[in-house]
């Protein structure tokens, strides 16, 4: 796993990081959190895209009569 704020490796379960010195423990968690919440971003985003190719359709359905 890196290091979230130097990017530098670091062993599985580490508490700090050995080049920097920062805590990592808590953004392991935070990192998680986040991924989630980006994968649930990226659901929402293809929910929206389909959802405007319906209206998209509706319209020019319309525009044909």
């Amino acid at each position: 796993m890196k290091c979230p704020y130097c990017g530098s490796g670091h062993a599985e379960g580490a508490l700090a990081c050995a080049a920097c010195g920062r805590d990592i423990a808590v953004p392991a968690t935070l990192i998680a959190e986040r991924d989630d919440l980006l994968r649930k971003r990226e659901e929402l985003r293809d929910e929206l895209r389909r959802a405007r190719d319906q209206v998209d359709a509706i319209r020019l359905r319309r525009k044909s009569r």
